[in-house]
C-alpha cells in the first residue's frame, strides 16, 4: 500500500516532508510529486491518473486558489486529502478553495501548513489500517505513547 504526497510548487517542500516523515515512522510507503494545476496541467492529469492505479490515498497540497487537490478528485476515486499552504491570506483562500469542492468532487481537508499535513499523513494512516492489522497496531501503540507522555509531564509536577 503507498500513499502519494503531491505538492503545487516546489516551495512547499517543507510540509511535503512533513507529512513523509509521519508515512515513514508507520513504515508505509511513500512517494512526491509536485506539479500544478495551473502551470502544468497536462502534467497535473498524468500524476493523478497514475495515482488512481497505483496508490491507495493522496495528500495533496496547495496554496492560493488551491485547485491541485480537486483535479486530483476529478481523476481518481482514491481519497484526496487536501492540506492547504499560508499564503497571502495566511492561507485562509487555501483552505476556502479545498473546503467548498463542488458536489461529486469529495476532498478531505485539513489545517493550514505542517501540523495539517502531520495531519493528514496520520489520517492517510488510519485509512490504510482499515485493512492492515498490523498499521492499526503502530496507531494504537503511537496513541498510548502520547497519554503515556502526557501523563509522566504531569506526574514531574508532583
Amino acid at each position: 500500500m503507498k500513499v502519494a504526497i503531491v505538492a503545487g510548487s516546489k516551495s512547499d517542500s517543507e510540509l511535503m516532508a512533513a507529512a513523509k516523515e509521519i508515512l515513514d515512522d508507520f513504515g508505509v510507503m511513500n512517494d512526491s510529486f509536485i506539479t500544478s494545476a495551473h502551470r502544468s496541467p497536462n502534467l497535473t492529469v498524468e500524476v493523478a491518473k497514475k495515482v488512481d492505479k497505483e496508490y491507495e490515498v493522496a495528500i495533496v497540497i496547495a496554496g492560493l486558489s488551491a485547485a491541485l487537490p480537486g483535479i486530483f478528485a476529478t481523476y481518481t476515486q482514491k481519497p484526496v486529502l487536501g492540506v492547504p499552504v499560508a499564503s497571502d491570506l495566511m492561507g485562509l483562500d487555501a483552505l476556502f478553495s479545498i473546503a467548498q469542492m463542488p458536489r461529486g468532487i469529495p476532498v478531505a481537508g485539513f489545517g493550514i501548513g505542517k501540523k495539517g499535513a502531520k495531519n493528514a499523513a496520520l489520517f492517510a494512516v488510519r485509512i490504510l489500517a482499515l485493512k492492515d492489522d498490523k498499521l492499526l497496531d503502530k496507531l494504537r501503540k503511537s496513541a498510548q505513547k502520547e497519554e503515556d507522555d502526557i501523563r509522566a509531564l504531569n506526574e514531574s509536577f508532583s
